[in-house]
């Protein structure tokens, strides 16, 4: 070998040095293949101690691949080297996978596998390696599952098949052993699901509608009407089936959205561009995004600006434009333009995966109507079976009544006296409202809030971000005491960088505007309600409204509180800067907040829905709420509130009108949104508290979608009702057909399915709700 030459060691280890700086936050590798040592220097700030141990693992991963990639291209005779670099292929991979030390390492999830045939060093020229592409699915023996509705539909076709075999071969005298082996194939296949979830309910002391079926049809074969159990199995069967199909329509509707997500991510490793699975992302790894792909993880731009449709997850008919710095999420479409994004979550913890993770927990929370008729449904099956067994002991042993007919029309109670429909009427509508709303933006976070939105009277919003736009500007800047404007903006505008209140952005954007640079502030608080203080280049200010001065009994000088006042009628928050240290007030800085456009139709909307009062709370000063409350068209207003004032006034508009919904961004308003009956949260697709905290979240910030949710709510509360009242009425008019009009099995057996399908089937119509 050419003395210039490198090492094949060197050459091949430079391959895992490349990999690692590929990953945001490693800034130096050095790798040393002899004894094995690996030292990489990150950036804490970037990357925390555990992170980087991930990352370096997973590169090791990465980099074993690669290197067995180039063992196999040198094994076809071009390199001399072919034996060290499988021997490093194979290091690797005990080195950083589970099976440590074994010949053979196989990476399931990169598609490779690596075999040394030889497991000795890489001085000896025997060592071979051979490396192919696998297919995962070839190469990982699943264990085969078959879908439970296969099943039930494989059992019910079984069932009808083999009761019809035996009815026709008992007219036509088949050998009676042959009519018995069908109809136990029939009864076994058709009530098989039944027995098996009486089974476990009765493991749990209690009673289900499916154990008075199978009680039912066992008895129509014990006095010779096999024919007519057969007949009650199918129906019962083909019910149930139906049932689940239906309940799971709801929901894949929401499962489905996963499916938005693509399975691969074009990764920026270095120079190098790689398709990974969403998996093995780590935050702060760089995705490309091309134009017309979907985002196959959440992120922040760092590079590009397009057009993202949003629909998927806020509901948003209209594309956003995002640019740096914005905030993207998997599942949304990107549009003509091409983005780089920083990943800020994993593919476990977008809000993708979140929001079916909500949703399914959502629907697995029973509504409290739900949880009545389940206490019902074991009171009522108890009274049943109860009543059946009066119904045979009675007529038969102390009336003297034959017992065929007795114990017939005792079978037949226990069919039409089951509440089917009743218990499954409101899960079936349940879960469709809440699939529909979360395909539509809005987030329920389970029956019990769906049902109490349907009882709202009083609607109470947080002005800042909900009525008005949330993104005030800056509308003058009034000097005092020899301030310069840009000198007060400046200062200012330092102390608010790190507040995260509305008002504080407009200072921080107006300054940024006037290209002014903002020293670093210490010691920041920020004061509720009041405003923020601080040290900004040794001068210890407070900036706030008057509150924050009347409560530390500094004196406002009457020009200064003058001109406050003139901002103020003109709808303008004024916020006072003042010096401690010299005790001067610097100056006045005027912001003010517009109105959203669509507020006005949306508080009409609500009017229309139901909603008796609008009520508007802010912690803004009396005449600037007047105006807005004013152009808003809302019923009252409450000015100068603190948190827990909002949390006093929620308290009082519950007390006079009854349940009250808090409409809030879902941080700052917290207290109040626990407060109400129902907390509402808007634009939670990018805040992790307004998830976590609120009763029901709106993925944007539209305030249509409310007036929507209530209105949904409302129509689910009126299909619930709807079915319990057929499903009740059915009942009644079985049992007294049973017992007025000798109605047969299996027209029993027919109504009470007939009703159960139905009552699910109207519960599906709230998908289509709009």
């Amino acid at each position: 070998m050419n003395s210039n030459t490198p090492k094949p060691e060197q050459r091949c280890t430079e391959i895992l040095s490349d990999t690692l700086r590929g990953y945001a936050g490693i800034q130096e590798v050095d790798y040393n293949y002899t004894d094995g040592s690996l030292k990489a220097v990150f950036d804490p700030r970037q990357i925390s101690n555990e992170r980087a141990l991930e990352v370096i693992n997973h590169a090791g991963r990465e980099a074993s691949m690669r290197v067995a990639q180039c063992a196999a291209k040198r094994e076809r005779g071009e390199d001399a080297c072919r034996g060290c670099a499988g021997d490093l292929a194979i290091h690797l991979a005990n080195q950083y996978e589970t099976a440590a030390n074994l010949p053979t390492a196989t990476f399931r999830k990169n598609s490779i596998e690596v075999k040394l045939n030889n497991p000795r060093l890489a001085t000896d020229e025997n060592v071979e390696v051979e490396a192919s592409f696998l297919n995962t699915a070839e190469t990982v023996k699943d264990k085969v599952e078959i879908p439970i509705e296969k099943l039930e539909v494989a059992f019910t076709v079984i069932n009808a098949v083999t009761a019809l075999t035996a009815f026709i071969g008992t007219g036509l005298g088949w050998n009676p052993a042959l009519i018995f082996g069908l109809y136990f194939v029939a009864y076994a296949t058709g009530g098989w699901f039944g027995l098996m979830a009486s089974i476990e309910a009765l493991k749990e002391k209690t009673l289900n509608v499916d154990l008075l079926m199978i009680l039912a049809a066992l008895g129509a074969a014990a006095i010779g009407q096999p024919v007519e159990g057969a007949v009650l199995l199918f129906l019962f069967s083909l019910s149930n089936t139906l049932q689940t199909y239906a309940m799971d329509r709801s929901r894949k509707a929401i499962e489905k959205l996963l499916d938005l997500r693509p399975a691969q991510a074009t990764v920026r490793r270095g120079s190098r561009l790689i398709s990974l699975p969403i998996e093995q992302l780590t935050l702060g790894d760089v995705v490309i995004v091309r134009p017309g792909e979907r985002f196959p993880i959440d992120g922040e731009v760092i590079d590009g600006a397009s057009d993202v449709d949003q629909a998927t997850i806020t509901g948003e008919s209209m594309p956003v434009h995002k640019q740096v710095n914005d905030l993207v999420f998997a599942g949304t479409v990107n549009g003509t333009g091409s983005l780089e994004i920083r990943v800020t979550r994993l593919a476990k913890d977008t809000t993708l995966a979140r929001i079916v993770k909500m949703v399914e927990e959502a629907q697995s929370t029973k509504a409290n109507t739900q949880q009545m008729l389940d206490t019902f449904e074991q009171r009522y099956a108890i009274f049943v079976l109860a009543a059946a067994v009066l119904l045979v002991i009675v007529p038969w042993l102390i009336l003297g009544n034959e017992f065929q007919p007795t114990f017939y029309r005792a079978m037949t109670w226990l069919v039409v006296a089951s509440p089917c429909a009743l218990v499954i009427s409101t899960p079936a509508s349940i879960l469709s409202a809440i699939a529909n709303g979360a395909r539509n933006g809005v987030l329920f976070k389970g029956g019990v809030h769906l049902e109490k939105t349907a009882t709202l009277k009083v609607l109470a919003f947080d002005k800042t971000g909900t009525l008005t736009s949330g993104k005030p500007t800056l509308t003058g800047v009034h000097t005092f005491n020899g301030t310069k404007e840009d000198e007060l903006l400046r200062l200012v505008a330092a102390l608010e960088a790190r507040s995260e209140h509305p008002l504080a952005r407009a200072i921080v954007d107006a300054a940024h505007s006037r290209t002014l640079s903002l020293p670093p502030s210490m010691e920041f608080r920020a004061v509720p309600g009041q405003g923020v203080e601080g040290i900004v280049e040794s001068h210890r200010l407070w900036v706030g409204n008057q509150r924050m001065f009347v409560e530390r009994d500094v004196m406002i000088p009457a020009e200064i509180l003058s001109k406050a006042e003139e901002l103020q009628n003109e709808g303008q928050t004024a916020m006072f800067a003042y010096e401690v240290k010299t005790q001067k007030f610097l100056g006045i800085v005027g912001v003010a907040d517009t109105l959203r456009e669509d507020a006005v139709d949306m508080i009409k909307a609500l009017k229309a829905a139901g909603i008796e009062h609008v009520v508007m709370l802010t912690g803004d000063n009396a005449k600037v709420a007047a105006k807005i409350a004013e152009r808003a068209g809302v019923d009252e207003f409450h000015a100068d509130l603190l948190p827990q004032d909002k949390v006093t006034v929620l308290q009082e508009l519950q007390r006079k009108y009854g349940p009250t919904a808090m409409v809030g961004d879902g941080v700052n308003d917290a207290p109040s949104l626990a407060t109400a009956d129902i907390g509402i949260a808007m634009g939670g697709a990018g805040t992790d508290v307004a998830i976590e905290t609120a009763d029901m979240v709106l993925m944007s910030d539209d305030l249509h979608k409310i007036p929507f949710a209530i209105g949904l709510a409302r129509q689910s509360r009126k299909v619930v009702w709807q079915n319990l009242t057929f499903a009740l009425g059915v009942i009644v008019v079985l049992i007294a057909s049973a017992f007025g009009a000798q109605l047969p099995l299996p027209l029993g057996v027919v109504g009470h399915e007939g009703s159960t399908v139905l009552v699910v089937l109207n519960g599906l119509r709230l998908l289509g709700y709009k």
